[in-house]
């Protein structure tokens, strides 16, 4: 039986992230996730479902973090032939942002 729980302990640890999220990284998370994940991978690992969209962790080696900020506030009306134009308020441009470094 001791065995047992020890066996649980492990997974427990092993299982929980070695850095805690911060508000902002979850919401952006939870953002990413309803609003960009049905065509970019939005985790480290994942390749994006739709292969012309790049992973969330790849665009910080494409375009500066900044860019990226001035760019969600002023509108995205490209990126890949099938990404909707949209434009972003100023929280979910800094959670999203916060998640995105999250992810490098």
């Amino acid at each position: 039986m001791r065995y047992i729980y020890g066996c649980l302990a492990m997974v427990i640890i092993l299982a929980a992230p070695a850095e805690a999220a911060s508000p902002a990284e979850q919401r952006g998370f939870v953002f990413a996730k309803t609003n960009c994940g049905r065509c970019h991978a939005i985790d480290r690992f994942s390749p994006s479902p739709l292969k012309i969209a790049p992973p969330f962790r790849d665009l910080h080696r494409r375009y500066k973090i900044e860019t990226l900020a001035e760019a969600f506030a002023e509108g995205v009306y490209t990126g890949h032939p099938t990404m909707p134009a949209f434009q972003l308020d100023p929280d979910h441009i800094n959670d999203l942002l916060a998640f995105m470094k999250s992810l490098e």
